[in-house]
């Protein structure tokens, strides 16, 4: 704090009358220091490393059981001027591009098309990759869940939320809560530094956002000493991930339709619950309204309350998504997330070349069907007409 006082400023950080000599009155292990945060960075390479280990070695086993398969997928042929192409210019390319490769590289254009859905296709994450991903987020949110649920459930402040703001901010911290706040952070650091190398999905943004806010979010209120709503947060956000995860685990395996449909829903339900319903009419109703009670407005409780709206924010548009995943299964078209990775449309593309082949297909099988037809037509017709010429000649060398 000394190294940076207009940071830290007593009217930044703490209600009006309140100084950081009052803080002091709290022991170094019970009130939240800013250089506390720095272990976060360790733990999220500690949870990098750990993933890691994870993906390698349970996470394979566990796919197996569960049936999740690989695709076959066909190897685009190796051509150079097409992967400088691919790599430097774009992956898909237009029909003025197509027309300068097809003198370039002396190939037709669907060849040059082929080309370039295979070669996407090669990019696509695996049916492995994707379950590895899920799995190892399921198992972490599971016992983040448990941990915070146990630390929490005794506590004035989960079952009443006005016990938040008690003798705020000169609240003492518990241990227990201090390794729940620093792992959860550590955990959306190691998010933060895989999102270049996990699974890009259509809210590629939107989970960057997420996960800024997030870590913007844990820092401050720690420091601000917001640590009792703010373990309250974090449960009720681990809640509905928890079935989610686990529901795409399924999803990537074989012979699971059916459960991961009822997932769907029970996490469909827990979501909008949990994100619509009680985040806003608890969480940030405790923190714009029953706080007041306790203390006048600073600048740390705006940041704070601004923080959580943008937080909500997220929930409506996540939560627009499922209910078009809702509308979807509900008319029996929901075949998949609607926040699969960006090259989805390539199988889209395939199955429309299968549907055109196989639309080829039925053309010339009822056009060969009708010749053949034609040609068994012709064929009794002559062998009556012989039939015909050789019994009156019989009858003529009879007479």
């Amino acid at each position: 704090m000394d190294l940076l006082p207009d940071v830290w400023r007593e009217d930044l950080w703490l209600p009006p009358g309140v100084t950081w000599r009052d803080m002091e009155q709290l022991a170094d292990s019970e009130r939240p220091l800013p250089q506390d945060l720095l272990i976060a960075l360790p733990l999220g390479l500690g949870f990098v490393v750990l993933r890691y280990v994870f993906e390698k070695s349970l996470a394979p086993p566990m796919g197996r059981c569960l049936g999740v398969k690989n695709r076959l997928q066909v190897s685009a042929i190796p051509s150079q001027k097409l992967e400088l192409f691919y790599t430097q210019k774009s992956r898909q390319p237009t029909q003025s591009d197509i027309v300068s490769l097809m003198s370039l590289c002396g190939k037709t254009q669907r060849q040059i098309e082929i080309w370039f859905r295979r070669r996407r296709n090669q990019d696509r994450p695996c049916q492995t990759k994707k379950f590895s991903e899920a799995a190892w987020r399921f198992f972490f949110y599971l016992t983040s869940f448990m941990a915070g649920l146990t630390c929490l459930i005794d506590r004035p402040w989960f079952w009443d939320r006005r016990e938040c703001w008690e003798q705020y901010p000169k609240q003492p911290m518990e241990r227990a809560h201090y390794w729940y706040y620093m792992l959860e952070l550590g955990f959306y650091v190691s998010l933060l530094l895989r999102i270049t190398v996990d699974i890009k999905r259509k809210d590629f943004k939107e989970q960057v956002i997420h996960h800024l806010a997030t870590i913007f979010l844990l820092s401050f209120s720690y420091c601000a000493n917001y640590i009792r709503i703010g373990t309250l947060v974090m449960l009720l956000h681990d809640f509905s991930d928890i079935l989610l995860e686990l529901a795409k685990m399924l999803n990537y395996g074989s012979g699971w339709r059916r459960t991961c449909s009822n997932l769907f829903i029970a996490f469909s339900v827990v979501f909008l619950v949990t994100r619509l319903v009680i985040f806003p009419s608890k969480i940030i109703h405790a923190t714009l309204v029953l706080s007041m009670e306790k203390f006048d407005p600073f600048f740390a409780y705006y940041f704070f309350n601004v923080l959580l709206l943008v937080l909500q924010a997220l929930h409506i548009f996540w939560a627009i998504l499922i209910l078009r995943m809702i509308y979807k299964f509900m008319k029996g078209k929901l075949e998949k997330d609607d926040r699969s990775d960006e090259e989805s449309d390539t199988e889209e593309e395939d199955k429309s070349v299968d549907q055109e082949g196989e639309c080829c297909w039925e053309k010339s099988k009822d056009t060969l069907n009708s010749k053949l037809s034609m040609l068994t037509n012709n064929c009794v017709v002559n062998n009556l007409t012989n039939h015909r010429t050789s019994v009156s000649g019989r009858m003529r060398k009879a007479q």
